[in-house]
């Protein structure tokens, strides 16, 4: 009985151990470049994205990730041509709620699957170099005014979609603490008519 006694006294001790290694909260800073793929690649160059989020560990094997995400494109030259406009992009901020499992958590070498969804607003416009006046103050001269280089916006929409996400990434540091992460994640946005809009961030950050 008494071994008995030490020994669960043993496993609630090493229990509270690793629970207090393994950290409730979980926030993450980040960025890197994005791929348009399919039917969207075929209209849209290769963008950049930033990211940052929040999240809970229920255990030291599976989080909830809150993330904002921004990821930005230049239309290409043979759509801008079919289009008559000079030049133009394509931005994407998504607000998404997503699972991450952590494959090998007590590792220096993190390797983990995440994935979700949530609500995408993707904007698209097309421009044109212009020029802006503005006044200006010099010592000498006084006020004057004076032409700036800007974009002139010719024609803009943004639209509220669905959307969803998943992929892996793998992180690089402390059992518990700060790690380095580089991930790539496959997004897709349901458009109207059974289109929809595919891109995959490489995104490289740190997690903490």
């Amino acid at each position: 009985m008494k071994r008995f006694t030490i020994a669960c006294f043993g496993f609630l001790i090493a229990g509270t151990l690793v629970a207090q290694e393994v950290p409730r909260f979980s926030f993450e800073v980040g960025g890197g470049f994005t791929q348009p793929v399919g039917n969207t690649g075929r209209h849209l160059d290769e963008g950049w994205n930033i990211r940052g989020g929040a999240g809970f560990n229920f255990s030291q094997y599976v989080g909830l990730m809150l993330e904002a995400d921004y990821n930005r494109f230049g239309i290409n030259g043979a759509t801008l041509h079919r289009a008559g406009f000079p030049d133009g992009n394509v931005g994407v901020f998504s607000a998404t709620l997503n699972p991450i499992v952590h494959l090998t958590p007590r590792s220096h070498f993190d390797v983990y699957l995440i994935g979700g969804g949530g609500l995408y607003r993707r904007t698209q416009e097309f421009t044109q170099p212009g020029l802006a006046a503005v006044t200006a103050f010099d010592p000498f001269f006084g006020f004057y005014t004076a032409a700036v280089p800007t974009t002139q916006v010719l024609a803009s929409y943004t639209v509220n979609k669905p959307g969803v996400n998943g992929g892996a990434g793998i992180a690089f540091g402390s059992k518990w603490h700060g790690k380095f992460f580089a991930e790539a994640r496959y997004h897709r946005i349901f458009m109207n008519n059974y289109l929809h809009t595919d891109y995959v961030p490489v995104s490289f950050g740190f997690r903490w």
